[in-house]
Order: C-alpha cells, then sequence, then structure tokens
C-alpha cells in the first residue's frame, strides 16, 4: 500500500473510530459552484468541510476541501486536501499535537503531498471574542513528482498559526497559516476568510486561499490563488 493511501486509510478509521464515541461532532460544511453557457461553457464547484470533537483533554480535528474547475471541457483546477489533528491539552495554554495531510492538486506539478507531524502548541488568546494559537513540531514527508513520476521522502518541520476574531454577533474573521520545509519543497498555505451569520445555521463565507511551493517540477509556477464564496451550513 503506497503512503497516500496509508495515510488517507488514517483518517477515514481514525474518522470513524471518533464518530463511534458517543459525544456528538460539531462543525460546518461549506459549498459554492458556477456554471455558465454561451460562448464559453465553464463550471467549478468547491466544497469544505470541517469536523472538531471534545473528549476530555482531547481535542480532534478533521478538515478537508474540494476545488475542481473547467472552461469549455478542458480542466483548469481540480485539487483535494485532507488533514486530521488530535491534540492533548496539558494545560489551558499549552497542547501536545499529532497531525496527518494529504494533498492532491493536478495542476501544481506534484501529485500528491503526504505527511505526518507532531509537535506541542501554545494558546495566546482563547477569549470568545479572539482566539489565536501556535504550533511547531517535526515530521516525515513524502512527495511524488506529477512530471517525473518519482517518489522522494524527507523530514520536515512544521508549524501553523490559527487566528479567528469575532467582530459582532453575526460576523468574524479567520486567518489559517501552515508551513511544512524539508530538502525536497518548503510548502506554504494560508487561508484569509470572513464569514457572516444569516441564522444560527446558515452562513456566508469568502475566502482567499494562498498555495506557495518553493521547488516545484520544471514548468510549475511556485504560487496558486483560489477565491471562494461559500454558502456554510453549520450542524
Amino acid at each position: 500500500m503506497t503512503l497516500n493511501r496509508q495515510i488517507a486509510a488514517g483518517v477515514a478509521l481514525a474518522l470513524i473510530a471518533a464518530v463511534a464515541q458517543a459525544d456528538p461532532w460539531q462543525g460546518k460544511g461549506e459549498a459554492g459552484a458556477v456554471w455558465a453557457s454561451g460562448n464559453t461553457d465553464s463550471s467549478s464547484i468547491n466544497l469544505k468541510l470541517a469536523m472538531t470533537k471534545v473528549v476530555d483533554e482531547w481535542k480532534h480535528a478533521l478538515d478537508m476541501s474540494y476545488l475542481r474547475a473547467s472552461s469549455n471541457g478542458d480542466t483548469s483546477a481540480n485539487k483535494f486536501v485532507g488533514g486530521w489533528q488530535s491534540n492533548y491539552n496539558f494545560s489551558a495554554r499549552t497542547f501536545a499535537f499529532g497531525a496527518l495531510r494529504y494533498e492532491h492538486d493536478e495542476f501544481s506539478g506534484f501529485d500528491y503531498q503526504a505527511s505526518a507531524s507532531t509537535g506541542l502548541g501554545y494558546k495566546f488568546y482563547d477569549t470568545d471574542t479572539v482566539k489565536f494559537s501556535g504550533q511547531a513540531g517535526v515530521g516525515y514527508r513524502r512527495i511524488k513528482d506529477g512530471v517525473t513520476d518519482e517518489t522522494s521522502s524527507d523530514a520536515i518541520f512544521v508549524a501553523g498559526l490559527d487566528y479567528e476574531y469575532k467582530v459582532t454577533a453575526t460576523t468574524k474573521l479567520v486567518d489559517k497559516f501552515h508551513m511544512e520545509t524539508g530538502s525536497n519543497n518548503t510548502l506554504l498555505t494560508n487561508f484569509a476568510g470572513v464569514e457572516v451569520k444569516m441564522s444560527d445555521k446558515l452562513a456566508l463565507a469568502a475566502g482567499y486561499d494562498v498555495t506557495q511551493n518553493a521547488d516545484p517540477p520544471p514548468g510549475k509556477k511556485k504560487t496558486d490563488t483560489v477565491t471562494t464564496l461559500n454558502l456554510v451550513y453549520a450542524f
């Protein structure tokens, strides 16, 4: 079994095990789609799912996103990102984490980038208005070059920042940064967004997503950006 399949299977098994517990999950699903026809036939769809569950000192989180776009029958974007992270709280502010991440991006030049990591984190602010935390650690990553079909592995340093600011009772700003750096590539991602609630269950969300690979395969650009406008359902 290849490493990407192992990581995907690990995420699935962890999700099944956690769902089997009595305590409910909390989270949200997002969807946005555009279709156009006439002189140009085009379509795009983006889906997101974020789920969290707290069990005693543990917090489990699952995040998945999918983006696909085409124009006149030619696919211009096809990207899936999935991640699982479990945190163990030593105190109100400090925690240890273990994380799995898998990314497939047909147009980045990499067939996939899959990683497993562990480390420590700290909550700088954790109030009803502001939440801001950081984490850092080490891990292992496997990359498959989509141009040459060659695979490579390296040890990595990982870091992340997670920020949320509640502007009003119905509006919040979010920013999430992630970094993986090793001998084969440095991956940087940052998502900045705003979410406006329309009801207890429904909201509108706009976001700007930046992904940068410092050492992509020849002929591929280092930076990709995506702007989204989604309908959000909370559960």
